[in-house]
């Protein structure tokens, strides 16, 4: 057991962390940014098998095996398992909101989004809304 192989998970982690965040940062396309949300949280699926393995130890089914026989930790298995449903689902529901940005604006492309928030914000600061019938109104 050498110390490359106890530090490799964890840079790996920090390393996709990394590209995802880059990514983040960077995107131009709201498609293109959960895709990199994605591999951000792919580096806590390293990280979490990284810190559940225990060299020379197998799987914890014990049904072969005397018992006191070294065993990976199961409950670090469950968490990533966990984190894997956890992170479809969250990346299917912000895919439906991209798709609903879309429709709405014509555009995936988070700095032509940024125009909109400032005329909404114009049009409270003149102090104007709009009534039921969808006509400007004065306050």
């Amino acid at each position: 057991m050498s110390v490359v192989s106890n530090i490799l998970p964890y840079a790996v982690a920090v390393w996709l962390f990394g590209a995802g965040l880059y990514g983040i940062a960077t995107s131009r396309n709201l498609i293109h940014l959960v895709g990199c949300l994605g591999v951000c949280q792919s580096a806590t699926y390293v990280l979490l098998l990284g810190l559940g393995y225990r060299w020379g130890s197998i799987a914890p089914i014990f049904y072969d095996h005397p018992p006191g026989t070294p065993a990976v930790d199961p409950v670090m298995q469950a968490l990533v398992l966990t984190d894997i449903v956890v992170g479809a689902t969250l990346t299917a529901l912000l895919l439906v909101l991209t798709i609903q940005v879309y429709k709405r604006s014509g555009s995936l492309d988070p700095e032509k989004l940024r125009p909109m928030r400032a005329r909404q914000g114009s049009d409270r600061a003149e102090g104007s809304d709009r009534g039921h019938d969808g006509k400007r109104t004065v306050l």
